[in-house]
């Protein structure tokens, strides 16, 4: 049974037809009065020692970090990255300044846009925010962005403009509500480093229900 389903159940037996323009607005003033949770301390710092923050979370999740000054030197770090690795195939969102980026890439380099695919190599997304207080990124779904690219491929290659370095999830949410006139996106994802799992004999594996590893590709 769906979850429209189980809700449908809900209101019928609560003799109701749907939402009154009044209890709406009760819902919206509630939850604008709700106070923000304990936010910890050591989140809450100035702008640049909160992205330094961000910096060193990420790393100590075992997620490359490649501080670049400028999106200019966003294609040669890509390529760069995607060598070492000997990988020669990539599938890339296709928000922001990825399609051109993708345009500047070596022409040796396979690039497909697009819904990843099983067997898929390498993928290329940005990311809405990034957590400093954990390391995290947050990324939703959309049409040119689809979720498969956060997943499904070995490695996970995500741009992320320093300005987006938020201190905590609290605040991270509510630039989330604050999007598209307040319609939640269909999906959002939180990615702290690469999957991994140790519930095979307490023995780490990378990549268990995820990429195996990720970079993020931080600008500015």
């Amino acid at each position: 049974m769906s979850k429209a389903e189980i809700l449908g159940q809900i209101r019928r037996g609560l003799g109701r037809t749907g939402a009154t323009e009044t209890a709406r607005n009760a819902v919206s003033a509630r939850l604008e009065a709700k106070q923000a949770n304990l936010i910890p301390a050591r989140a809450q710092l100035p702008e640049k020692a909160c992205q330094q923050l961000f910096i060193e979370m990420a790393s100590e999740a075992a997620a490359d970090v490649i501080e670049l000054k400028n999106i200019k030197l966003l294609p040669k770090a890509i390529a760069t990255w995607l060598a070492e690795q000997d990988i020669h195939e990539l599938v890339s969102a296709e928000d922001g300044p990825l399609s051109d980026i993708c345009k500047q890439l070596p022409d040796t380099l396979h690039i497909r846009k697009g819904v990843a695919q099983a067997g898929d190599l390498a993928s290329l997304t940005t990311a809405f925010l990034g957590i400093a207080e954990t390391g995290t990124l947050m990324l939703y779904s959309r049409p040119d962005s689809p979720t498969t690219l956060n997943f499904l491929p070995d490695n996970h290659l995500v741009v992320l403009n320093r300005q987006d370095i938020v201190g905590v999830y609290e605040e991270a949410w509510a630039k989330v509500r604050g999007l598209n006139q307040g319609k939640m996106p269909r999906t959002v994802n939180m990615i702290t480093g690469p999957s991994r799992s140790a519930d095979i004999e307490q023995k780490l594996q990378m990549g268990a229900h995820g990429p195996r590893r990720l970079a993020i590709f931080l600008i500015g």
